[in-house]
């Protein structure tokens, strides 16, 4: 029988994947563009919404200026997508800026792009999120009393499919997203026929408020209002690098089929974006900051919707099935947009962890071949941020795509250094034209993103923006500490060019006694066989009458071995037995001192709260003695004849032939008896029952 937890865990992940079947979770364009895209096509769906409210400072004329924002958020859009064409060609290893700023521009650059890029997954899983709860909120007064916790939910059952494999999250996230491409589309084009075609005048449920203005706006105020809602505008291009950090997902030929789901990205923002503002233009759209303050005599116990809401009630009616559609998809699609982090987090963690700069842990695969520590790694930040704004967009918005201008200037600087070493050596003329034209492309973007990047920083420090800057820093410095860490421990175990390593001079071995029962017995057999220059068995006198009845037993019994009591006053196992260890050892610090622990192997979790666990408190304390071993000689209690072992063997038996053979039970000898590895959560001996 498998154990609760293991039973719910292949429920939730299902059965794990062999390492030989990761060929097999590779995309193709049509699952790559949800699952990469999804996080800069559901932009669109807030990105208005921060345009139009921060217009709305100034009242409602300024959304005169709402189609020029637009136009110039777009302008950057595109120059980002032909900028990243360039780079999935030329480093499709899938380490996307990092790896670009690391070659080019040196590891420091590249790691100050890795702490900006982890800080801007973790903001755009929060991000969506929330955004998305803000959205089935306009239609479900429930999920707007209740957003904190449908946001947190939410986090949870996209980490839980994640873990499930990259294949499958990419299958179950294809149709929304498809179906958020669809329904917008088929919005905006109705919309606009209605309006063009049929004549029509579509009023959206805002369009007759009153909206006055917080602040007199002119002059020098008006031009960093404009750059304000610029900034806030280019959340649009957030998600558009996860795909050259998701290169190696995709099927060959990599780069190319990378290289076409950007262009299909770009194009397929843009129009949504594009029609949005325009179609809120039509039909006076109004979207404030603060409906209680800035809205005059509007209706009681108004609420304000979002502009995809607003829109859908315009097009298809109040009531409509269609208009609940809308409002649908595009929750679903922002819930679902923070897997774009999802796949593009756990990847670039890897990196660095294979780059020793995060934990090892983070470069591991899990049981379905996802990086499974980076998916709970990032979900469990996204919560506490989610928790700490209170799923408000407005709030965490202003924290957001800092990190990811960075590594779009960073990345575009560290391309045009990649160029320009290529030019040196190219003789081709045709290959020598197309890194000319490459290298302008990059060098226009590099200005265009630093830019945009000077402008969220003037704009938005203050309301947040230093948050993001510190947690980079943060990051920053970490991942440098860990690195050192990792590189003074492999230089302390690289073995020396010259020379051979000293061998102990002698190995004194202690067998720990609490009683003399059988596992007693088989540790002191197993420790002889080790034929050790001394041998000795040690018990603690915590009990005068234990103490006794067990030398009289040993006496008895005519054991081989001397056994050592020592006091213990204060009835303390631990202290003792180290001080002795630790007595044995300084008398000869080339020796080395073998500690063997019986230990019992128990069947069931609940066995191991019956016992004190002191074998476990001593492994512990004496992994830090220096020139000591411990050995576990483990003893199975018949509770562990549950585990259904022999079952346990058959399957591994028939698991991959290249492996070390595995021999059923049925086939040992009678007097060979069974021995199992014993799991560390498992270990119940050498105590006191």
């Amino acid at each position: 029988m498998a154990s609760p937890t293991s039973l719910l865990k292949r429920l939730l992940l299902g059965r794990p994947f062999r390492s030989d079947r990761l060929q097999h979770t590779l995309l193709p364009k049509r699952i790559a563009l949800p699952v990469f895209a999804s996080d800069a096509l559901s932009s669109v769906a807030y990105a208005p919404d921060e345009i139009l409210l921060t217009l709305s400072i100034a009242g409602a004329s300024a959304y005169f200026f709402s189609p020029w924002i637009a136009f110039a958020v777009v302008v950057v859009m595109l120059t980002v997508v032909a900028s990243y064409r360039q780079n999935v060609h030329a480093y499709p290893s899938g380490g996307g800026d990092y790896e670009v700023a690391t070659v080019n521009l040196g590891p420091k650059f590249g790691l100050g792009v890795a702490s900006a890029l982890l800080v801007d997954y973790v903001l755009t899983v929060a991000v969506s999120v929330s955004s998305g709860v803000a959205n089935l909120g306009s239609v479900v007064p429930f999920v707007a009393t209740h957003k904190v916790m449908i946001a947190v939910t939410a986090v949870v059952l996209l980490s839980a499919v994640n873990l499930r494999g990259l294949r499958e999250s990419g299958t179950a996230f294809a149709i929304p997203t498809y179906g958020f491409v669809i329904v917008i589309g088929g919005m905006l084009l109705t919309g606009l026929v209605r309006v063009f075609v049929l004549g029509e005048q579509l009023r959206a449920p805002s369009a007759e408020l009153v909206i006055q203005a917080e602040h007199s706006v002119t002059g020098f105020a008006l031009i960093f209002l404009l750059l304000r809602t610029f900034s806030s505008g280019a959340a649009a291009l957030t998600g558009v690098e996860a795909i050259s950090n998701g290169v190696p997902a995709f099927k060959p030929p990599k780069s190319r089929n990378a290289a076409t789901t950007l262009l299909l990205l770009g194009g397929i923002a843009v129009s949504m974006l594009v029609g949005i503002i325009w179609l809120a233009r039509l039909t006076r759209l109004q979207f404030v900051e603060d409906p209680a303050t800035q809205i005059v005599a509007g209706p009681e116990g108004y609420v304000q919707k979002t502009v995809t809401t607003q829109l859908g009630e315009a097009v298809f009616g109040s009531g409509s099935i269609l208009l609940y559609v809308v409002a649908g998809v595009t929750a679903l699609i922002l819930f679902l947009a923070a897997n774009t982090a999802f796949n593009g987090f756990p990847v670039l963690g890897s990196i660095l962890a294979q780059d020793r700069f995060l934990p090892r842990q983070f470069h591991t695969r899990g049981d379905r071949l996802a990086f499974s520590n980076g998916i709970l790694f990032l979900a469990a930040f996204a919560i506490v941020l989610i928790v700490g704004f209170q799923a408000e967009v407005t709030r965490l918005i202003q924290l957001y795509i800092v990190g990811v201008f960075v590594s779009f200037t960073v990345s575009q600087a560290g391309m045009i250094r990649h160029w320009n070493r290529h030019l040196r050596t190219e003789r081709d003329p045709e290959a020598r034209r197309r890194m000319h034209r490459s290298r302008a492309i990059n060098a226009f973007g590099m200005g265009l993103t630093g830019t945009v990047l000077v402008i969220v920083l003037l704009t938005k420090f203050l309301l947040g923006a230093w948050i993001a800057i510190a947690a980079m820093a943060v990051i920053y410095g970490l991942m440098l500490a860990i690195r050192r860490h990792y590189d003074r421990v492999s230089e302390e175990l690289t073995p020396p060019d010259e020379g051979r390593a000293v061998l102990p001079a002698r190995n004194h071995a202690i067998v720990l006694v609490s009683k003399l029962h059988q596992p007693t017995l088989r540790a002191i057999a197993y420790a002889r066989a080790t034929r050790p220059d001394t041998l000795t068995a040690v018990t603690v006198n915590v009990d005068e009458k234990d103490t006794r009845d067990l030398q009289e037993e040993w006496e008895r019994r005519e054991l081989p071995v001397p056994l050592t009591v020592i006091d213990s006053p204060y009835r303390e196992i631990t202290r003792p037995i180290l001080g002795f260890v630790a007595n044995t050892r300084r008398e000869s610090p080339r020796d080395v001192v073998t500690v063997f622990i019986p230990e019992y192997v128990v069947g069931h979790w609940w066995e191991n709260l019956l016992h004190n666990q002191s074998a476990l408190r001593l492994k512990t304390r004496l992994l830090f003695e220096p020139g000591v071993m411990v050995t576990s000689v483990p003893w199975q209690l018949a509770s562990t004849a549950n585990k259904n072992l022999t079952r346990l063997d058959a399957t591994l038996a028939r698991g991959p032939a290249r492996g070390p053979r595995v021999v059923p039970r049925s086939a040992l000898p009678p007097s060979v008896p069974p021995m199992v590895s014993v799991p560390p959560g498992e270990s119940g001996g050498g105590d006191r029952d």
